[in-house]
């Protein structure tokens, strides 16, 4: 086995709004439909919110404690397949209230790291409503390489991005419910991630209408160039992609945007009292 060389599998499925079992139905299907075994570390990515989508007015009702049921559903198919599972998100309920917790299990089926959305939504779908908000980066080995998780909203604040790859992170998994009509401005947003940061970026998308809203799918992959090197349709969509580690190294040598950096000029970063 190369340890340079990964898989991400694309796991675009339409999410149920307020569905639990459903979802987990359509999980398997997926399974079924499009799973292909690989020597290859792999890690399937589900969208955000994909157990229950954004049902927020059932969210009291609906949230799933501690995300244990969708961390052992997860980690039943993850023993299963042999694969690792980036669980896009789910409404769980934690301590300090409910969050938008994104779920990463093993291939052994164990939760290995969770995250919970820190930039929370103030419009279409106001989750700051009813989310409590997260306050800690998610990082973690896969398999041998840094990846780490962030959640739709996320993307829009590049200062997060960067975090992350100061904190040496080489796959960024970006889960989402983005809308069909906004498509090409998180696009533009992903390819910027990759490129900026020099990493690879795997994004992917809810699908179809759910709640009123039409989800635009199109999950890619982005090399650490910015590169697309695979987009998912607008409809129920399964994809695999391998990507090379040795490409990250190359960008980041030829670039220099680390060893470039001048933190003494950034200070307004993480300033609170500007606009």
């Amino acid at each position: 086995m190369n340890p340079e060389r990964f898989r991400i599998g694309l796991c675009q499925i339409a999410v149920r709004l307020g569905d639990r079992k459903g979802n987990q139905e359509q999980v398997r299907r997926w399974m079924e439909r499009h799973y292909v075994p690989s020597e290859l570390p792999t890690a399937l990515v589900l969208p955000e919110l994909w157990d229950v989508g954004y049902a927020l007015d059932s969210a009291e009702t609906l949230a799933d404690g501690d995300g244990e049921e969708a961390a052992a559903f997860l980690g039943d198919l993850a023993r299963l397949y042999g694969t690792w599972f980036i669980g896009g998100s789910v409404m769980a309920r934690g301590k300090g209230g409910l969050f938008n917790r994104s779920q990463v299990i093993d291939d052994s089926g164990s939760l290995v790291a969770q995250y919970d959305k820190v930039h929370l939504v103030p419009f279409i779908t106001p989750e700051d409503r009813v989310f409590s908000r997260g306050e800690e980066a998610c990082l973690f080995d896969f398999a041998g390489m840094r990846a780490g998780s962030i959640i739709c909203y996320d993307v829009r604040f590049p200062e997060w991005g960067r975090v992350y790859a100061l904190r040496g992170c080489e796959l960024l998994f970006v889960t989402s419910q983005w809308v069909r009509s906004r498509m090409d401005m998180i696009h533009s947003m992903v390819k910027s991630r990759a490129m900026e940061n020099a990493l690879y970026v795997a994004f992917v998308n809810n699908v179809g209408v759910t709640g009123g809203l039409d989800f635009g799918g199109r999950s890619l992959v982005c090399s650490p160039d910015g590169e697309v090197l695979a987009e998912a349709s607008g409809d129920e969509d399964g994809l695999f992609v391998e990507i090379d580690r040795g490409r990250i190294g190359e960008a980041r040598e030829f670039l220099q945007v680390f060893r470039k950096r001048l933190p003494r000029l950034y200070g307004d970063l993480v300033r609170e009292d500007l606009p």
